[in-house]
């Protein structure tokens, strides 16, 4: 496999360098394309010096901040441009550990899409409240349930997809974000008939920097969900 991890960052100077030095140790055969979004603390600048030192890293700058969904629609376009066949998303504050990478790239030998599950056996998100933890699964359970997706976590950011799952995808017209990108994108997924398979990940929150996420967002994932799962039903009851 040729494979591409797509980093998107936004204020991520805490975080970028550890993160770059751990997936060469990691998985030292893949190539890092650095997605930054405008980060006025200087990431960019950070990660392509110790991508310089390290190799097999790319920095592409964008001028603004303009949400994660766009971000890895960039990463993907440049990837597939320079003939990469596999494509990694996670998260640059280590709430995903790379050092899972692996298994989940080993799966990637047999299925389209592979997603690193806190929700099926194995999975754990230590040190959650009750009420969040709540929110969460129940917010994946609803869509999974209206969506038909027979996947227990698909608001997971840590991903690896096939060349060919993002065909079927057509991942160009995805145009939601946040959480809600990684709902539509398994939406898609499942719908065109890509291989899917979770295997158990562990969540932490990061430890440093600032969270980008925010209720907001959740109930915009939500909101977006519903309106498939209409529109869903609408094309069903036409045939």
């Amino acid at each position: 496999m040729r494979t591409l991890v797509v980093l998107p960052t936004y204020n991520e100077i805490p975080n970028i360098e550890l993160m770059l030095r751990t997936l060469r140790e990691v998985v030292p055969d893949c190539h890092v394309l650095v997605v930054d979004d405008g980060s006025p603390d200087g990431t960019a600048a950070r990660a392509r010096s110790v991508g310089a030192e390290l190799g097999e890293v790319t920095v592409l700058e964008r001028s603004a901040k303009a949400g994660l969904g766009g971000a890895y629609r960039t990463g993907f376009t440049w990837g597939l441009e320079h003939g990469y066949d596999h494509f990694v998303e996670i998260d640059s504050d280590f709430s995903h550990d790379p050092r899972a990478l692996p298994t989940l790239l080993a799966a990637a030998e047999d299925f389209e899409v592979v997603i690193g599950s806190r929700y099926i056996k194995g999975g754990h998100i230590p040190n959650w409240a009750r009420s969040r933890r709540l929110l969460s699964r129940g917010g994946n359970e609803y869509a999974a349930i209206v969506l038909g997706l027979k996947v227990a976590d698909s608001t997971s950011g840590f991903r690896v997809y096939a060349d060919t799952a993002l065909e079927k995808i057509r991942y160009q017209d995805v145009t939601a974000d946040g959480y809600g990108f990684q709902i539509e994108m398994t939406y898609r997924a499942r719908a065109n008939g890509a291989t899917i398979i979770e295997v158990p990940i562990s969540f932490k929150d990061r430890e440093l920097g600032e969270s980008k996420m925010s209720k907001a967002i959740v109930v915009e994932a939500l909101g977006l969900v519903t309106r498939w799962a209409i529109e869903r039903q609408l094309k069903r009851l036409r045939r």
